[in-house]
């Protein structure tokens, strides 16, 4: 009875008893076998008469030096030594890490054209697949006067097609042989779904020789030979292509055919034993044989929804309609995947913490940004369909036009086809007017739209009714780009230009200490060149009273100072310092290649701006127009108190002035090109220079980016600037806007009329 009730209370808890028992015999086996000092009998026999005796006795030596080993896998510091007896060799690093790590681009296109075909068939390709691929090239054996613009040509001087297919493959391996992966050729007669061959080549192994295409049999040849059509389009590796160019003269010579496909398929297979494939690891090459006189509304087999190419293309017009029939098919298919997600998503949401509540809307897209404080509040801006309330010139109203009208448009269409493709068959929704519009910009999802819309809802029966209703719509930020830009060097000299004029002269001295301090006594490559702005009566009693002669004094003292310094300047008389007249007359006496730095007197120049100057300009690229921080007047900020030293009060006692102008870094070749426009726009008129600044000549007048960014390496103290009344009316306003936005921030400027007014009252 007591065995029967003892075995009863130990029941459950026999699987533990026994797993823990179990545990244990399993630990002490295996110590067992670890710490055996390789004279167990069991395996001496296994390793004189067994079948992995080599791999036992290196696992039982191992075992033996185990502590030895651990010292293995302790990190330690390597010292740098460099041997005294062998010479210093400096390493010469890439310019771009990926060269360095010989890493390549994924694929490179080569189109087959003529002279008869180029403005017609090879514009209809460039047009529909050139923006897809990352490198395009077309090869011609003649080309014509004129090369459609925006189209890469090289021209071989031959029309016969194995001469071009020839020329062409050497051209290739010589100029992009060693910096693709994958290499396509196609006529200009194909058209080419490019987003599918670029996924095709992401599946495919770049370290094996592939020849992958239609494949075709050999007229009257081997039935085993396939060689690859070239009006389908074929892949070719990198691989193939290296070992391929050592037998091009061969082939050239021996191998005698019309067609240039036949004839580079022959020479693989002749010469490297390798035929054409349509299918590669399991990816397959789809292609269709468009009949003649074909309907594209008709074609709804399988084939030629899947095909990757279509051959042959007689007119232009026929690239485009297929160009849009596949671009649909993509475009449906990516609203299902989307759906798809979307419905994967709703179903998770509910095994979530959060469950339902943490869904977003639109669903897969990331939620509003929460703001911490009313500082970091995203307002709205009101627009209707004539009028934008948020104006970029900071006026209160101004007429809706160019993208902003054409992006309301399209927000009302789309609104109407949500809420038709919603309620029909059983409504039908036409707009009567957009009563209110909000918009607002949130850099973590998008640009968010609300519209309250007056609409006429019609029944399936005709009957109709005015309603009002508000819809919100969003249109996400779309796949993150990396926009190429030419390469650049902190190593190119500045040229910096320091208008004056004497109403500046008593800041001159602190610009030139801080120019040497900050430039010369750090070896930077900048120069400096003076322009000396002579009023009518001040030139002529130069010889007399040089106002500026204390300025040219100082810059004898700075280059007896520094031997190897020379600071030219250069005068000018006028009564209107106009920018663009000033630089014109520095333009001419510079080498095309300068980089300027237009300066005023009180830029505090540093090494931090001028690496910035030559990073953000970019010779026929891109010309730089930094903001600078101003500080605000001391009297207002600090009532006669000591500043604060700290980096982020320092932030606080000023502002980035976005209504000056006058600091600029670019080229000479670039402004020099766009004041010859400028010159053949204004005819002469030399009083519309009187109104323009260097900025209004590249907007205007250059297609360059202009990079307008602030610029916390450009400091200046505060100084009330006297405004030229003589200057256009755009460009004193912005000098007085300037001048008073620098007095004080708000909460300063509140605080000193609240003592003012106290002061009056008593």
């Amino acid at each position: 009875m007591r065995l029967a009730t003892l075995l009863a209370f130990l029941r459950p808890a026999l699987p533990l008893i026994l797993g823990l028992s179990l545990g244990c015999s399993l630990s002490l086996l295996r110590v067992s076998w670890i710490q055996s000092d390789g004279e167990d009998t069991c395996m001496d026999t296994g390793v004189n008469n067994g079948l992995f005796a080599g791999k036992m006795q290196q696992d039982s030596v191992a075992g033996g030096r185990s502590s030895q080993n651990d010292e293995d896998f302790k990190p330690r510091v390597v010292p740098y030594y460099r041997d005294p007896n062998k010479p210093y060799k400096k390493v010469l690093r890439t310019r771009y890490i990926q060269t360095e790590l010989g890493f390549h681009e994924r694929l490179f296109v080569a189109v087959l054209t003529s002279k008869a075909t180029m403005n017609t068939l090879a514009v209809a390709v460039n047009k529909t697949v050139a923006h897809h691929f990352p490198h395009l090239l077309y090869f011609t054996g003649l080309r014509s006067a004129k090369v459609p613009h925006g189209m890469a040509l090289v021209s071989h001087g031959d029309e016969r097609p194995v001469w071009l297919m020839y020329e062409t493959m050497r051209y290739i391996h010589q100029h992009f042989g060693g910096d693709y992966d994958w290499f396509y050729v196609m006529q200009d007669d194909t058209y080419a779904q490019a987003e599918q061959i670029k996924a095709l080549v992401t599946h495919l192994s770049i370290n094996q020789d592939v020849y992958l295409g239609r494949a075709e049999e050999f007229i009257g040849g081997d039935e085993q030979a396939r060689y690859c059509h070239g009006g389908f389009g074929y892949l070719v590796s990198r691989s193939l292509l290296l070992k391929l160019h050592r037998h091009l003269d061969s082939c050239r010579n021996e191998i005698l055919s019309v067609r240039p496909d036949e004839w580079l398929g022959r020479c693989i297979i002749d010469f490297l034993g390798i035929s054409c494939v349509s299918q590669h690891q399991g990816q397959h090459y789809h292609s269709y044989e468009l009949a003649k006189n074909a309907d594209l509304e008709k074609e709804e087999g399988e084939d030629f929804q899947a095909a990757l190419t279509v051959h042959p293309v007689s007119e232009g017009t026929l690239m485009y309609r297929l160009h849009k029939h596949f671009s649909r098919i993509q475009l449906d298919r990516a609203y299902q995947e989307i759906q798809q997600l979307q419905m994967q998503i709703r179903n998770l949401t509910s095994l979530t913490p959060a469950r339902e509540v943490g869904l977003t809307w639109p669903i897969g897209i990331n939620a509003p940004f929460v703001p911490k404080s009313r500082f970091e509040v995203i307002s709205w801006d009101y627009f209707t369909e004539q009028h934008l309330f948020s104006c970029p010139d900071g006026s209160p109203k101004c007429e809706l036009a160019g993208a902003s009208k054409a992006d309301v448009s399209d927000i009302i269409e789309a609104a109407l086809q949500q809420l038709n493709s919603r309620y029909q068959p059983q409504l039908r929704f036409y707009k009567q007017q957009l009563l209110n519009g909000y918009r607002r910009f949130d850099p973590t999802r998008g640009m968010e739209y609300m519209l309250d819309l007056l609409l006429e809802a019609v029944t399936q029966k005709g009957h109709s009714h005015v309603l009002a209703k508000r819809v919100s719509l969003v249109r996400p930020l779309s796949k993150v780009e990396i926009i190429p830009m030419p390469y650049v060097t902190e190593a190119t000299r500045v040229q910096l230009v320091l208008p004056l004029t004497v109403q500046e002269l008593d800041f001159v001295s602190n610009f030139l200490d801080m120019f040497a301090m900050n430039t010369l006594d750090t070896h930077d490559n900048a120069l400096l060149t003076l322009l000396f702005i002579y009023q009518p009566y001040d030139a002529q009693r130069v010889s007399q009273q040089d106002v500026f002669a204390g300025v040219k004094a100082m810059v004898g003292e700075l280059e007896k100072r520094y031997a190897e310094v020379k600071i030219p300047w250069i005068s000018v008389k006028t009564e209107v310092p106009s920018q663009v007249k000033l630089m014109d007359i520095v333009s001419k006496k510079h080498p095309v290649d300068t980089l300027f730095f237009l300066a005023s007197v009180w830029t505090e120049v540093n090494m931090e701006f001028l690496n910035r100057c030559r990073m953000n300009t970019i010779s026929n690229w891109q010309v730089f127009f930094p903001m600078h921080f101003q500080e605000f007047n001391p009297v207002l900020m600090y009532h006669g108190e000591q500043a604060a030293s700290s980096s982020t009060d320092f932030m606080r006692d000023g502002h980035f002035d976005r209504h000056a102008f006058a600091e600029a870094c670019f080229y000479n070749s670039d402004y020099m090109a766009a004041r010859t426009k400028l010159a053949a726009d204004i005819l002469d008129r030399d009083e519309v220079l009187e109104s323009m600044e260097v900025f209004d000549v590249f907007l205007r007048y250059s297609g360059l980016h202009l990079f307008r960014a602030v610029e916390p390496g450009l400091v200046q103290k505060y100084m009330l600037r006297s405004c030229n009344p003589r200057l256009s009316e755009e460009l004193y306003h912005r000098c007085v806007l300037s001048n008073l936005e620098g007095l004080s921030s708000r909460s300063h400027l509140a605080m000193a009329l609240f003592e003012q007014e106290q002061a009056n009252s008593t």
